[in-house]
């Protein structure tokens, strides 16, 4: 889905609220009705009032507002989305004159901004996000207008609006942070929005930090003064927030909860440990969660997941104070394409977080006007929760909208309007803030007493302000607060002010250390990373902490271990790890450290290796890969003869698949010598565990070259068993590759008969894979005379074959030519491969054929209309979606391969629109299904979807749902493809009343 935006259970209120339930509020505050649009008609969670305290024609297309400390309301006006870059963009100054809580005068205080996505106060004027600027915008004579404008950053891309740069936010580590992903390819506006941005850099520090170009599409903290400027971890398509203790969450169109569980400065300290995903989805009721509209007559366009989360986007963490207890650290997001905003729980689970539904069947807040767009969400100085508006008819880019709805003209209806409301608890009086609040004006006293607030508005501005002026007559408090347990956000608030000041002692990150409050603790874990290794008193105090009774404590800890020096870390980590194993994070975290610290953990966990517990195996084939990685011959040699030996231990199978894995350096294959190639066949034959057969077998054949392991009992063994329909398909397939490294065997011949044959499938896979490595000049006509009989997944597999040479390419070119293959049975991927082959006569030739087929659409589309008509069997339709679409697209989380989008996320769309997609996928590009082309040092090419990325690795997704870590040092040139996210031709093999059982199948959801 594609739009501008990104996108405590009941029983928590009882004791809260005498009623609950929802009521219809039509209007509130009878303030100057006479002068505002009416208030649409919503429906609010019981206990809670609204009101509209700014609309048009003072404030009109929203984004993102932010309130100061003298009570003055900035908010950002985006008039250019979707395709205006001429220069429409404002920063409006909104007042509330005579104190009736409804703002009555308004101030243009910037303008000719192009498309601004965000606000934040910041020294005497506003950080304001323009791609491909950060502004600085600030107004030095006191008339209202910024007469002060200077870019602050540049560098970032000006692409779709909904993937640029947005929501600049100062976090309690005072650092500023901005929200940021890639760019997004585009086709039909690339002249408009197809800016890739540059290196991101300080303009007046053109020789300081640069980062990559458009920041690698990732997030950004930087700090002005000093000119620091760092990538983050993790990427958010529009908004982040954060939690009392700093933990940062972020959203992604229909996946609206994300937790950044590790941060940035943890990475690329073990490079032969890279780290590709750094971020957990931690909704307990899915992504593309379903939501509860009530509006009347929605306006949904192209690609819109009707039902489900499809727009989440400006997330907020409600710490306002004024909210019943209960909803304190609650989070909020927006749905603008649903007209609504949803609520979550958050609750803490080991490392990272779960987020439940704060209510069920119904939303927080829903409007029945189908132009009520809520983008984002702020939290002023009274604790209310202000929801910026956007208000338009339309919010899809025309990039995923219908023709005709591009050249209607409604592409702007609304863009003249826009509102700003406020909810409170019910009772509460009007807003006051514009009219009394001087904060800016308080003393260094009364901001250091503003940090204890139960309003997190007033602790973040307090603290901005006593950072801001290092007055050092606000120390003495500030060391007092810094001291005090009895005020938990209080005293967090001082340390990182002090710190911010420069002021920050080690006794003071000591005495935290202590404190009673876990969220206290573990920020004190992160302010003392930048004093080590250097002082070691407080090194000790944070080993102490290997006990600490909270998980998230603990993970703070082992991460912060890798600033450490002491002789002591080594076994603190190892004691932490073996606590918390159970959890990835912890693992991550451990192996992320300095190799030479990481490395002597192996031995240890053998030593104490329990077979019962899954978490030991997973963190042995970690580490086996990892040493794999690093090389050393003479420790890898000890390894592999440890997971050979006899007798037979439970960890062997794990180690032995981590070394596989790991082992790419073809220097090191010389390990593999005559007597363990032996002993690896050996194994095969001789061992029960069937992950470590598949392992020793995966290490011969990394040899590249045929050796004679088994003498001539064995092979006969290994032949009998190969045959054998009392094993198991991936046994025999085990046994079937052993074989086959005898090339004098004549065992070979059974392979053509077995392939497109009622065999297990492994069975059939490892046919084929052994009959490919002999180079058979017969092997595509012998595939494409069994074509109609190889199963999607041996399909898949025969597909392998064909386009690992040239001769084969031109096999398959010439089988999709004469209709054979149909363009559908190659996916997506293949297909953009084939098009893009470096042979100009090759490439030429598949663009044809397949832009031919392509051609064929329009037509296709028509003839399938009438599915639109029959009556579709929900039952019936999962078998066509088995058989279609399964090895593509999940169906919710338990059902086909997570490739593509999840078809959950479709059932409540159009049938059209359902169709329309399935027929005509190369209509757009789905937000994070572009197809990259990795060309590694090796000279391999890799081609798949970024599933995450960090600083020192991605995550590259293939067809099937299979994932692979390549770490960037080891990638040459990466490239985005720009193509479908899913193969067009899908009709071939379904008929008209089989689509209609397939939208049936989708409707229901499964």
């Amino acid at each position: 889905m594609k739009v501008t935006f990104p996108y405590l259970p009941t029983w928590v209120f009882r004791s809260l609220l005498p009623i609950l339930g929802f009521t219809a509020v039509l209007a509130c505050s009878g303030a100057k009705q006479d002068q505002l649009p009416p208030i649409p008609s919503f429906e609010l969670m019981e206990g809670f009032q609204i009101e509209l305290i700014a609309a048009e024609p003072l404030v009109a297309d929203p984004v993102d507002m932010e309130i100061d400390e003298y009570g003055r309301m900035y908010v950002v006006e985006m008039h250019g989305y979707p395709l205006d870059l001429s220069g429409t963009g404002k920063v409006k100054l909104l007042e509330d004159t005579d104190g009736d809580g409804v703002m009555d005068k308004s101030t243009v205080f910037a303008d000719s901004l192009v498309l601004p996505t965000g606000i934040m106060r910041w020294k005497q004027g506003v950080l304001v996000t323009d791609p491909p600027h950060v502004w600085y915008l600030a107004d030095s004579d006191g008339d209202g207008v910024a007469d002060i404008k200077e870019v602050l950053l540049t560098g970032f891309a000006r692409s779709n609006p909904q993937h640029n740069v947005n929501s600049p936010r100062l976090a309690m580590d005072n650092w500023i942070y901005l929200g940021h992903e890639p760019a997004v390819t585009t086709n039909q506006y690339e002249e408009l929005l197809g800016d890739k941005g540059s290196e991101v850099h300080f303009p007046a520090n053109a020789a300081g930090v640069r980062l990559p170009v458009n920041a690698a599409g990732r997030g950004v903290r930087f700090k002005p003064e000093g000119h620091s400027l760092e990538l983050l971890s993790s990427r958010t398509q529009f908004g982040h927030t954060w939690d009392a203790h700093g933990n940062r969450f972020l959203v992604n169109n229909n996946n609206h909860v994300i937790h950044e569980v590790i941060r940035a400065e943890y990475l690329g300290h073990n490079p032969y440990f890279p780290v590709s995903n750094t971020t957990q989805s931690i909704s307990d009721h899915g992504n593309a969660a379903e939501v509860y509209s009530v509006t009347h007559q929605p306006e949904h366009q192209l690609l819109t997941d009707i039902g489900v989360m499809t727009s989440a986007c400006g997330p907020l963490i409600y710490l306002g104070g004024a909210f019943p207890e209960a909803f304190e650290g609650m989070y909020f997001v927006n749905e603008p394409v649903s007209n609504l905003i949803h609520a979550d729980r958050l609750t803490a689970n080991g490392a990272t977080f779960s987020a439940g539904r704060l209510l069920e069947n119904t939303e927080f807040l829903a409007s029945k006007d189908a132009w009520f767009r809520p983008v984002n969400l702020y939290v002023g100085p009274d604790g209310a929760m202000y929801v910026v508006d956007y208000y338009r008819q339309i919010i899809e880019h025309p990039e995923w909208m219908a023709e005709e709805v591009v050249k209607s003209g409604a592409l702007y209806n609304g863009t003249d309007q826009g509102r700003i409301y406020r909810i409170t608890p019910k009772g509460t009086g009007r807003a006051t803030w514009s009219h009394r609040l001087l904060l800016g004006d308080a003393g260094p006293a009364e901001l250091v007493s503003y940090l204890t607030h139960a309003n997190q508005w007033w602790r973040k501005n307090a603290q901005r302000l006593l950072v801001d002026r290092r007055d050092p007559s606000s120390i003495p408090s500030l060391l007092a607060l810094a001291v005090d347990d009895a005020n938990e956000l209080g005293r967090l608030h001082a340390l990182w002010t002090l710190e911010g000041m420069g002021q920050l002692t080690d006794k003071l990150i000591e005495d935290a250390l202590q404190s009673a409050s876990a969220g206290i603790r573990m920020n004190a874990v992160r302010l003392a990373e930048s004093r080590l290794p250097n002082s070691l008193p407080l090194t000790k105090s944070l080993l102490a902490l290997s006990a600490d009774s909270d998980p998230q404590v603990r993970f703070q800890l082992m991460n912060t271990l890798v600033f450490a020096e002491h002789p002591e870390v080594p076994s603190v980590r190892q004691k932490l790890l073996m606590q918390d194993m159970a959890d990835e994070w912890v693992q991550v975290a451990a192996l992320s450290a300095r190799f030479e610290q990481v490395g002597p953990m192996l031995p240890l966990l053998l030593e104490a290796y329990d077979p019962n517990n899954a978490s030991m195996g997973s963190l042995v084939r970690k580490l086996g890969r990892m040493l794999a990685v690093q090389g050393d011959g003479e420790v890898l040699g000890r390894y592999l003869d440890q997971g050979l030996a006899q007798p037979a231990r439970a960890w062997q199978g794990p180690l032995l698949s981590g070394i596989q894995e790991g082992l790419r350096n073809p220097s090191k294959l010389g390990l593999i010598s005559d007597v363990r190639s032996k002993a690896l066949a050996s194994a095969v034959l001789g061992q029960s565990d069937l992950e470590l057969k598949g392992a020793a077998v995966e290490l011969l054949e990394k040899l590249g070259s045929k050796r004679m392991v088994l003498d001539r009992e064995q092979l006969a063994i290994a032949k009998q068993w190969a045959k054998d329909p009392g094993l198991s398909g991936e046994e025999r397939a085990v046994y079937l590759r052993l074989v086959a490294m005898h090339p004098e065997s004549d065992f070979m011949e059974n392979l053509k008969s077995w392939i497109g044959s009622t065999e297990p499938l492994p069975v059939q896979r490892a046919a084929l894979r052994q009959l490919a490595q002999q180079s058979e000049e017969d092997v595509p006509a012998f595939l494409f005379g069994r074509w109609s009989r190889l199963t999607p997944e041996l399909r898949e597999s025969a597909l392998q074959v064909l386009m690992a040479k040239r001769q084969y390419i031109v096999a398959l070119l010439d089988a999709l030519d004469e209709g054979v293959v149909h363009p559908s049975h190659l996916g997506w991927p293949r297909t953009v491969q084939l098009m893009n082959q470096q042979n100009l006569a090759l490439k030429a030739r598949a663009r044809e054929i397949l832009t031919r087929h392509e051609q064929e659409r329009e037509g296709v589309l028509a003839s399938y209309a009438e599915s639109l008509t029959l009556e579709g069997s929900a039952l019936a339709g999962a078998q066509v979606y088995d058989a279609n679409c399964a090895v593509c697209h999940q169906m919710g989380k338990d059902r086909g391969q997570a490739f593509g989008p999840d078809l959950a996320s479709l059932r409540n769309r159009r049938l059209e629109n359902i169709l329309s997609d399935i027929l005509d996928p190369n209509l757009s590009i789905a937000d994070n299904y572009d197809l990259w082309s990795l060309e590694l040092v090796t000279g391999e090419t890799v081609q798949g979807l970024v599933a995450s990325e960090t600083t020192t690795a991605l995550s590259i997704r293939q067809a099937g749902g299979v994932e692979r870590t390549i770490a960037r040092d080891q990638i040459r040139t990466i490239q985005t493809l720009g193509v479908s996210a899913m193969p067009a031709g899908l009709e071939a093999g379904i008929s008209k009343q089989e689509m209609a059982d397939l939208l049936a199948f989708i409707k229901q959801g499964g």
